[in-house]
């Protein structure tokens, strides 16, 4: 890394380079997923009434099994003996805090109003991705991009336990309350509040409880080495199986509503993209505002502009069905986010030597 910190052209060549053969090809993985998906659903035509026998709360065990096993690895990472350093930066907390609570929710709503407007079940779905902030692949984003690790740490555990108490409140603004004000049409499926927050304390409370104690047990009993280069790289490829396992389960039920109208899924793209490259560059821009350094401009900025699909896939199942597309939404998200972000951190590294200057760009190393 060192040879790479005093050559930046060589750095930003390297960067799809420096990730696993799983992330770099997440989008392949995806697509072959929804291929398998639409195959299964001809084969297994009756698919959802088998996996409906068994269920938790009103999602079937398999799919249950799935969206929990996407959450818990990604806050098994999580260091959660740096809570108390979530206050340390207050300029960093407070404009993460603006940006990704108020900023990002607002673009995604106006973003998914534009765009599909007369599709409001998918449209539905894009808000809930919206509300639900990245606390999975941003730190890999963040690396590349030569990011403050320490800070994109806390700030992960920050939207973390944040969704937990706000995702909720937050989803019933954006969905009944909102609309309602401004005329617009609300929801198109009844639900009640508690039919989010209790999806949200299922499949994201509960690996944050799992998640916490097992970081907690682990770094105290074995040490941060073990646990990093050891426990955590066996259990960190199960997030994307259990990812892929639930795109091919919602594609193998959802296979006549998708072959029947592909160019509607194509148009969940659209404000995926411009949500991506809007909130990156406004938030890059704050960073520059606020004159945070480099490492923490690109922390801020890529810690807005992800999502955390993984929770915005379960809320919608549990809130709506695995059959509705308010989840397919959901699962779209991740092959636009993959290729979207990988984009952004070249964009990334231009700024560093643009904005911040050659000096910057010659002490930087990933992860730094």
């Amino acid at each position: 890394m060192q040879e790479l910190a005093t050559q930046p052209d060589r750095l930003e060549t390297s960067v799809l380079r420096q990730l696993s053969t799983l992330d770099r090809f997440l989008p392949v993985w995806i697509g072959l997923a929804m291929v398998a998906g639409l195959a299964l659903g001809r084969v297994f035509p009756d698919l959802n009434d088998q996996l409906d026998r068994v269920k938790i709360d009103q999602t079937s065990l398999p799919i249950a099994i799935g969206l929990l096993g996407m959450m818990y690895p990604v806050l098994a990472r999580v260091r959660y003996d740096r809570l108390r350093e979530v206050t340390a930066d207050k300029p960093l907390v407070a404009s993460s805090l603006v940006l990704n609570w108020l900023i990002g929710p607002a673009l995604m709503f106006t973003l998914a109003w534009v765009f599909l407007p007369d599709l409001p079940e998918f449209r539905t779905g894009i808000i809930l991705v919206g509300l639900a902030r990245c606390i999975a692949m941003v730190l890999i984003w963040n690396s590349l991009a030569c990011g403050d690790t320490e800070a994109g740490a806390v700030l992960v555990v920050f939207n973390s336990v944040f969704q937990v108490a706000a995702y909720a409140l937050l989803g019933y603004f954006y969905l009944e309350t909102l609309p309602g004000w401004l005329g617009l049409q609300q929801t198109a499926i009844d639900f009640q509040l508690w039919d989010i927050a209790k999806s949200v304390l299922i499949f994201l409370g509960v690996p944050l409880v799992l998640g916490a104690l097992t970081s907690s047990i682990g770094r105290r009993k074995k040490g941060d080495l073990w646990y990093e280069q050891t426990f955590l790289p066996r259990i960190g490829p199960w997030a994307l199986y259990s990812l892929l396992f639930t795109i091919v389960v919602l594609f193998a039920i959802q296979g006549d509503a998708i072959t029947s109208q592909p160019l509607d899924v194509v148009r969940i793209a659209l404000p995926f993209l411009a949500y991506f490259a809007v909130m990156w560059t406004v938030s890059f821009a704050w960073g520059r505002a606020q004159r945070l350094d480099y490492p923490k401009t690109a922390t801020l900025a890529f810690t807005a502009a992800g999502n955390n699909f993984e929770l915005a896939i379960a809320v919608a199942i549990g809130t709506f069905g695995v059959t509705s597309g308010q989840a397919l939404a959901g699962v779209v998200g991740p092959l636009i986010e993959v290729p979207a972000l990988v984009g952004l951190v070249y964009v990334s590294l231009w700024a560093r030597r643009r904005f911040f200057g050659a000096a910057a760009a010659g002490a930087l190393t990933p992860g730094r």
